[in-house]
């Protein structure tokens, strides 16, 4: 069986500049979106609830790709449910949705689990990411047994950080997978 990708998009979802949007483009084959109702508004439990939607029909072996508030979605996700198909998770730029006052609107994210994934984890981060300080994302990696990585000075590793293919990203990735995809 092929391992496949599905990304998980925060806050506005990513947009067509973003790391996220450019994977998916470039290997449709092995990568597609969880989709939610709201980008603007979130709800954890609509959030939620849309990527069971889609793992539940899942049949091959699955690493997450999770992006900011995504991120903090796969971590409620995994404290209420578990798939035999989710191999690993990629969480980038965990958004502090406890402590972010640029957060302060989002309904049910609070507080952000502190629980031990059943599945191997690595956490990237950025030392200047406005959305969560370097520590706050450290004690994420830690109380979810994830492995920490601090890239630097990326902000939130997004589309404004001008990553554009972020082939750092990808190169990370591959300690989750056995694809390389920088050479795909």
């Amino acid at each position: 069986m092929n391992t496949r990708f599905l990304t998980i998009p925060g806050l506005a979802s990513s947009g067509p500049n973003h790391w996220q949007t450019i994977w998916e483009n470039q290997y449709p084959h092995l990568f597609s979106r969880v989709e939610q109702v709201n980008w603007d508004w979130p709800v954890k439990d609509e959030w939620v609830e849309k990527l069971q939607e889609r793992i539940a029909g899942l049949t091959e072996p699955t690493i997450l790709i999770a992006h900011s508030l995504g991120c903090i979605t796969v971590a409620h996700w995994a404290q209420k449910y578990t798939s035999e198909y989710i191999d690993a998770a990629l969480l980038v730029a965990p958004a502090d949705a406890d402590l972010s006052k640029r957060l302060n609107f989002v309904v049910g994210f609070t507080p952000v689990p502190r629980v031990l994934f059943p599945f191997k984890s690595i956490v990237v981060a950025s030392a200047n990411d406005m959305y969560a300080s370097i520590g706050r994302s450290e004690m994420f990696a830690k109380s979810w047994g994830s492995e920490f990585i601090n890239i630097g000075k990326k902000g939130h590793i997004n589309a404004v950080s001008g990553l554009d293919d972020w082939q750092e990203g990808k190169k990370i990735l591959e300690k989750l997978s056995r694809y390389n995809l920088v050479e795909v």
